[in-house]
């Protein structure tokens, strides 16, 4: 018979079933159901392993050995003659152990021989407790070696090879005769009818107590769906648990708490399901949907290839998710965490804050969490908080102009129509396929010639940033020394990347190089290694200030007399009027500068493109040389695989649309946010004139380009002092405070001028300035 993967054996066993089967195997469907579509919602991480070979599946369940954490069964049956034998024969084969109804057709001493491995019963409440008494020590006499009992109603009771269930509130119309398997040894078992007067519809917890009383054997409570029921069972002598939904079963687990072995009882059909319920707590899974498939289709055989293919998948699951053995999966290999619904009863497990890592609680998170919120409270409030381009200098059709010109450009470059659609629908290289038309564009505007290979295609300036940080910090020591006050995207990568900050606080007039070289001098004499040093010279975000050339000289010597890299980030030198500074990178003659560059600000910043330009040598221990920029592809290959095609085709018209000149693509750009900047320090001085603010104690800064400036004022201008200016004056800022990453700028307002109109900028700066006006007062 040539292999079936379990789909195929899934979709076999459903053709030309037998009606009143067909309406069971609906039934369960329903069942289980829950369970399904909660393996639906989690995933698994992948990870890496570091233990050699293959995963081992084998688990240790009431003192058995299992090749697997799988157990087979219980089945319905008559689905095919010698169903139960089949199962229990390849179940043995694979070691894995079975559990079979106590309306086996089976005598289950013939079932144990067969079964080469541990066998279970599935046992009821019956009415004459002599008669169940009987049967229990039958299975033990037999060499079963533990018993089961579901609580709750009896609607599902399966009888013998392949029987449909019997619900206890209709009648039956199939009939079975007397004289089969171990009810009928023990004289109580006849047809299907007589199950109103031989068994109770209900069992409790009554039930498991009396059946705790008369036998040696372990003995498990089926149909627990809450921790307080598992505690119950507990409490009424039961030797494990099988919980029933799978949303619960960390809940159960957790108050199990490993005293018993806890299983899920059904809705399992693959290897990652099974993994899925070891990772929400369970030590074993029953499977039953899928063996009886593998029966229907092909009898033992289907039984013995659906086994191997479940125990595969799960090792194959294992793999995926670096994990080396079934007893160390824990609840880190969820990718959505565990699968609680809304609807979910009974209590659910909550993840501790204090378990995560700390940067979900570093007060810049929550800062700029609470901005947004502030600004959603207050929608009528006039705001010069966001640091975004101005959406009406962007045209929507340009985009697919721009997209054109690329695919063009890839025709005249000789690219085949195939190649074309490769570059646009596939993945792409990992260090970025418009490298040579970003080299280009570099020369011509900024003067900074290097390479194409020296330079890799970032998701945004946000990633160049995390995979540089990534790739030269390599330890507890290895400091980040950045320009204060200072963009969070900075400070809040090396915080994901658990890397030392230190702030080098700029002065009035800007930033010092003294200052800088000071702290290089503390770090080193502290015992650790200052590896860069990151700064925005141009326009800066968020104080608006700009380093002059003098310093970018003295700023490039001391890296190079330091031995230390100089991270440049300048996204507003092109969205700026007049001729800008040079670039620290254009003047940078010993690659002691990483630049890192964004086309948020000057084509669009939904394209998400930026650029790392790391022309750095990198010697390995055999002494070949390579470049900074392949190190950063590598790990940019296991962060976010390529930069989106479309998004680099769209860039790439742009610059390839002004022969790389960005500068005179964004003239009328550069214009309008000038002129914004102008308007806004206007503004300000005509409602704080010179006089008036010098008597309060107020004063700010005049850039010349960019999209920030910074004011300084007597009071502190934290969060509480942002709720009032939305609330009572229709005005929001940033307070500079969020861009301080050691403590400072309590005293500091951020305003952005990029995105609001001129009539916005004349009301928002009369409204900032009646704030300012009251909260001096008060203070």
């Amino acid at each position: 018979m040539a292999a079936r993967g379990l789909d195929e054996y899934a979709r076999l066993a459903r053709e030309g079933l037998h009606s009143v089967l067909s309406e069971f195997l609906e039934d369960e469907e329903r069942t289980w159901a829950g369970n399904r579509e909660a393996f639906d919602r989690v995933g698994l991480w992948q990870g890496s392993s570091g233990h050699p070979g293959p995963p081992e599946t084998a688990t240790k369940i009431l003192d058995s050995v299992w090749s697997a954490p799988l157990l087979v069964g219980p089945l319905a049956g008559l689905v095919r003659p010698d169903g139960e034998l089949a199962v229990v024969r390849a179940a043995g084969a694979a070691g894995l152990p079975a559990v079979v109804s106590a309306f086996t057709g089976r005598n289950l001493a013939e079932l144990c021989s067969a079964a080469e491995g541990p066998l279970w019963l599935r046992t009821h409440p019956f009415r004459d407790r002599s008669m169940a008494r009987r049967l229990v020590g039958s299975a033990a006499d037999a060499g079963c070696e533990a018993l089961m009992l579901a609580l709750g109603p009896q609607r599902h009771v399966r009888f013998g090879p392949g029987a449909v269930p019997v619900n206890l509130a209709e009648e039956n119309p199939i009939r079975r005769p007397h004289g089969v398997g171990p009810l009928a040894d023990l004289g109580g078992y006849g047809p299907y009818a007589d199950l109103r007067t031989l068994l109770d519809a209900f069992a409790d917890w009554s039930d498991v107590e009396w059946l705790r009383s008369v036998t040696s054997l372990p003995v498990l409570v089926a149909g627990v769906r809450s921790a307080a029921d598992a505690v119950r069972a507990l409490e009424s002598g039961a030797d494990g648990i099988v919980a029933e939904v799978l949303e619960t079963l960390p809940a159960i687990a957790a108050a199990i708490d490993g005293r018993v072995p806890v299983l899920l009882g059904g809705g399992n059909r693959r290897g990652a399901d099974v993994l899925a319920s070891l990772a929400c707590g369970a030590d074993a899974v029953m499977v039953d949907r899928p063996v009886l498939d593998g029966l229907l289709v092909a009898a033992r055989e289907g039984v013995t290839e659906v086994l191997d293919d479940l125990v595969e998948e799960l090792r194959a699951a294992l793999a995926f998710t670096g994990t080396g053995s079934v007893a160390e999966v824990g609840a880190e290999v969820l990718r959505t965490g565990y699968p609680v619904s809304a609807s979910t009863s009974g209590p659910v497990p909550a993840l501790r804050k204090s378990d995560l890592h700390a940067s979900v609680s570093d007060p810049v998170l929550g800062t700029m969490t609470f901005l947004n919120e502030v600004t959603h409270r207050y929608p009528d409030a006039i705001s010069f908080a966001p640091g975004r381009p101005y959406d009406g200098l962007f045209d929507t059709e340009q985009i697919i102009t721009d997209i054109r010109r690329y695919l063009d450009h890839l025709t005249e470059q000789g690219s085949s129509p195939q190649a074309i659609r490769t570059a646009m629908y596939q993945y792409g290289p990992t260090a970025g396929q418009i490298r040579e038309i970003i080299a280009d564009s570099l020369r011509v505007d900024e003067n900074i010639d290097v390479p194409h290979e020296s330079i890799v295609v970032t998701v945004g300036a946000q990633e160049a940033m995390l995979l540089v940080l990534r790739a030269l910090i390599t330890g507890p020591d290895d400091v980040l020394l950045v320009a204060s006050p200072c963009y969070v995207g900075i400070t809040g990568a090396a915080r994901l990347l658990d890397i030392a900050v230190t702030a080098v606080e700029e002065r009035e007039d800007g930033f010092s190089c003294d200052d800088l070289d000071a702290a290089i001098r503390h770090e080193r004499a502290r015992g650790r290694r200052p590896r860069a040093f990151y700064v925005v010279p141009d326009h800066s975000n968020p104080s608006g200030t700009t380093m002059s050339q003098a310093t970018r000289a003295s700023l490039l010597k001391l890296a190079s007399r330091h031995d230390i890299l100089i991270l440049e980030d300048s996204p507003y030198r092109m969205v700026s009027p007049g001729t800008p500074q040079p670039t620290l990178k254009s003047l940078d003659r010993t690659r002691s500068v990483v630049h890192i560059g964004s086309y948020a600000k000057t084509v669009f910043p939904g394209a998400r493109v930026g650029f790392a330009v790391a022309d750095q040598h990198v010697v390995d221990d055999s002494g070949r040389t390579g470049l900074l920029a392949d190190e950063l592809a590598k790990i940019k290959s296991m962060v976010t695989v390529n930069t989106s095609s479309l998004s680099q085709a769209a860039v790439a018209g742009a610059l390839l649309a002004s022969d790389g000149r960005i500068s005179e693509m964004n003239k009328e750009a550069a214009a309008y946010y000038g002129n914004a900047m102008q308007a806004t320090l206007r503004s300000l001085d005509q409602h704080l004139p010179a006089d008036r603010r010098a008597a309060l104690g107020v004063r700010w800064n005049e850039p010349t380009g960019g999209f920030f400036l910074t004011v300084r004022v007597p009071f502190r201008a934290d969060n509480e002092a942002l709720t009032r200016s939305a609330e009572e004056f229709g005005v929001i800022w940033t307070p500079m405070s969020y861009f301080y990453p050691q403590g400072g700028g309590h005293h500091g307002i951020r305003l952005s001028t990029s995105y609001l109109t001129p009539a916005e900028i004349e009301e928002g700066t009369a409204r900032l300035a009646r704030f300012i006006e009251a909260e001096c007062a008060e203070s």
